[in-house]
């Protein structure tokens, strides 16, 4: 077995121009398909990132049914053990309270419906990135009564700083849910879904609107690392009393943003399933070439009593030595230019990036680093390779030594 290995070895750089063209060829594939895979996720990533810090978080708690009956009927007071969960938990970086509703909010003749919303303002700093949001005013303190509002809800009213907005509504089991509140700070979101209706105050004076006393709709679970996330589901799931909470996910919150990726994932797949067909046709053409080139030798080796099988097994190792030499140079090579990638964005202008934001997404094409993209389609490539060489393979079955010593 040794003997064969050492065979194989030095048949492939006996012939350094045959091998270099194979291994090239093997080399660009993996650099290649990896360089379109890593932009493709990194794209994703970022999208899932700009959703998720904008709004959801990771995961959520809720009261048993709440996501699917949207009322602030279905809030909850969070029992201790609960709270002691989420504090004690590593994965867990902070659990923003939030109590959610809606209201009607007017300002002299004009009335426009909001999503009212009471946060802890500096934990949703944390998770939505407010202070660059930030456009005029600052943040209300924890224990008063004024308000943020969206850029949107400004421009309608045509608020500033100390101006009063009423609140219309109706609070927890049907109770008035009325007030005025002075505007403190205005922030500019890019969704335009909340940048028009979104009302931010402090959750206690969000509870005393709606009559809702130390009750949430909602805890929204921060986490240091995306990667932490499956982790961090299960345990909760375990933990957690099912019977009367409920634990989200952002793929169960953003469904929208699931199909959108999943329908632009089958497009990229399709693209690269053409990569490699490409690829395919340019590794087995230079396995051709190189078969053609030594059928003399391989009727030598053959008549002179080495077997078909070990032949065969030679044959192989070769080109999977090759394979492997390729897929480890495309993977050290297209390593620095994807974190360069990562770190120096592609930023699109014009009319693409309005467009772009006028969802919500930074307009910005990132590559992503994750290391199972390269070993992924280094592994691909390597059973495309395995595949190549049935065609030595069958030529080999089918020698005869004669023959082959003539042609």
């Amino acid at each position: 077995m040794k003997m064969l290995f050492k065979m194989a070895w030095r048949n492939i750089w006996r012939n350094k121009r045959r091998s270099i063209i194979t291994i090239s060829s093997i080399f660009c594939a993996v650099f290649f398909a990896t360089f379109a895979r890593s932009f493709q996720i990194g794209v994703y990533n970022k999208m899932i990132g700009s959703m998720v810090g904008m709004y959801t978080g990771y995961l959520q708690i809720h009261q048993k049914g709440y996501w699917d009956e949207q009322s602030i009927d279905n809030s909850f007071v969070p029992d201790q053990q609960t709270l002691e969960l989420l504090n004690n938990n590593d994965y867990v970086t902070e659990a923003n309270e939030r109590l959610e509703s809606f209201a009607l909010t007017a300002h002299d003749n004009l009335s426009k419906g909001a999503i009212i919303m009471g946060v802890n303002i500096l934990k949703e700093d944390a998770l939505m990135d407010l202070k660059p949001k930030l456009i005029n005013g600052e943040f209300p303190s924890d224990t008063s009564n004024s308000i943020l509002i969206s850029e949107g809800l400004a421009s309608f009213y045509n608020l500033d700083i100390g101006d009063s907005l009423i609140f219309l509504g109706q609070g927890y089991h049907g109770a008035s849910a009325n007030g005025i509140y002075p505007v403190r700070g205005v922030v500019k979101f890019p969704m335009p879904l909340l940048n028009e209706r979104l009302v931010l105050m402090p959750i206690l004076a969000a509870q005393d609107l709606f009559a809702a006393p130390e009750r949430l709709t909602s805890l929204v679970l921060q986490i240091d690392k995306p990667s932490y996330l499956n982790k961090l589901e299960k345990q909760l799931g375990s933990k957690l009393n099912t019977e009367t909470y409920e634990l989200l996910n952002w793929k169960t919150l953003l469904p929208e943003l699931v199909q959108t990726i999943q329908a632009d994932s089958a497009g990229g797949i399709v693209i690269l399933g053409i990569l490699y067909m490409i690829i395919s046709f340019g590794i087995l053409g230079t396995l051709l070439m190189m078969t053609t080139e030594r059928m003399y030798e391989f009727g030598i080796l053959v008549s002179i009593g080495m077997r078909k099988g070990k032949l065969i097994f030679t044959m192989v190792l070769e080109s999977l030595m090759m394979g492997l030499i390729a897929s480890i140079l495309g993977i050290i090579v297209v390593s620095p230019v994807r974190y360069y990638f990562k770190i120096n964005p592609i930023r699109l202008g014009g009319k693409a990036a309005e467009s772009i934001e006028k969802y919500g997404f930074e307009p910005v094409i990132q590559a992503s680093t994750q290391l199972d993209i390269a070993f992924n389609h280094a592994g691909i490539v390597m059973v495309i390779v395995l595949v190549c060489t049935a065609y030595p393979i069958w030529k080999i079955l089918l020698l005869q030594p004669i023959k082959a010593m003539r042609a």
